[in-house]
């Protein structure tokens, strides 16, 4: 039977949860929750009108973002609802729904009384809709497993750097080091301007979404290329180099390039590197400086590291025969990494596709 979703899933306003104070502390009990990708923001002691009836589904009444949540907590703002189910719905399957349907709104207003509670849909039975959400946990804990697996991968080869290399900022191991830009040539990108009037050629045009955070160590293809025009108004690099994300919240990363293309400006590259550094060890000496790099970083509403910057950062060169060693480490421990990342993409593309047969 078609039902608007106002009909099966009933809404509290947050009001009476918002928390007083913004002092938010690990060491403290409660979390402060957005309904956005951020989730938890931080922990608060305080004790009064804390959210307990559970489990509840809190939805971003502008973004329509939701989380489903089965432990107390308190939230920040009065932008979100606070939703329950009825005796027509289970409170899963209102979340699984509720994901399908969540879309990025073209006006800033609230969504959910104009909008999302209005959808229409054809609502299965108690008992088919709690069949529909064990299949959807399923799948999703599998995709949880592999999430999991990915991050063991990066803690593995984060632990085995500290232990052959030692603590790079105090360089506690006294390794030789030099500034970078005595080890490299370090260039910035530039980005052919309006970008639009360039693509839909046939020369790679390498974006930060190309590389996204806990990908393989390398960059094997990219999803847009641009013209040859663009290539002057760019910064074209060759197979090999290495690619620095200079700014922004990917500030911090680096990946190795398996093919010649153009870089924009949210990147350095580093070229014609040092024989006394072996190219994976040094990606992976610049990865483990994330938090250094964000923290030297120039102020602003985004974090930026120009050539000079980065070319003064000093760079640890223990000797090659070790770096050798941790790079072989790391090789093989990036086959696991795709391996893994393969299966995560064909569960994800199962997940989806359930999604679309039981709410689409």
């Amino acid at each position: 039977m078609e039902y608007k979703l106002e009909e099966f899933i009933t809404y509290e306003q947050p009001a009476k949860y918002i928390v007083e104070s913004d002092q938010y502390n690990d060491s403290y009990d409660i979390p402060v929750l957005t309904a956005g990708q951020t989730f938890i923001l931080g922990y608060t002691n305080e004790q009064d009108n804390i959210f307990d009836n559970l489990p509840v589904i809190i939805f971003d009444d502008f973004t329509t973002s939701v989380q489903y949540v089965d432990f107390p907590f308190k939230v920040k703002s009065s932008a979100m609802k606070l939703l329950k189910n009825t005796s027509k719905s289970n409170l899963k399957y209102c979340y699984y729904m509720l994901k399908y349907f969540q879309k990025q709104p073209e006006n800033h207003k609230r969504q959910w009384i104009s909008s999302t509670s209005q959808i229409k849909i054809d609502l299965p039975n108690i008992d088919n809709q709690s069949k529909i959400v064990e299949k959807l946990d399923f799948v999703q804990e599998i995709i949880a497993k592999y999430k999991r697996q990915l991050n063991m991968l990066d803690e593995l080869v984060k632990a085995r750097f500290v232990e052959m290399f030692g603590d790079i900022i105090s360089n506690d191991k006294n390794w030789n080091s030099k500034p970078l830009k005595e080890l490299c040539d370090i260039s910035r990108g530039a980005s052919p301007r309006p970008i639009s009037d360039y693509l839909g050629g046939t020369i790679p045009w390498i974006k930060i979404g190309d590389a996204t955070i806990g990908d393989s160590i390398y960059i094997n293809s990219t999803k847009e290329h641009i013209i040859k025009e663009g290539v002057r108004k760019s910064r074209f690099i060759k197979k090999g180099s290495l690619i620095f994300a200079n700014c922004g919240v990917s500030l911090g990363f680096c990946r190795i390039i398996n093919f010649d293309g153009c870089i924009h400006d949210g990147w350095l590259a580093f070229q014609n590197i040092d024989t006394s550094l072996n190219k994976i060890f040094l990606l992976t000496t610049i990865n483990q400086m994330t938090g250094y790099f964000r923290k030297i970083a120039p102020g602003g509403t985004q974090p930026n590291l120009n050539t000079d910057i980065v070319g003064n950062y000093i760079q640890v060169v223990p000797p090659l025969e070790l770096q050798n060693q941790f790079a072989d480490f790391v090789k093989e421990v990036d086959k696991s990494r795709l391996e893994v990342q393969k299966s995560l993409k064909k569960t994800q593309e199962l997940f989806d596709s359930l999604m679309q047969k039981y709410f689409g």
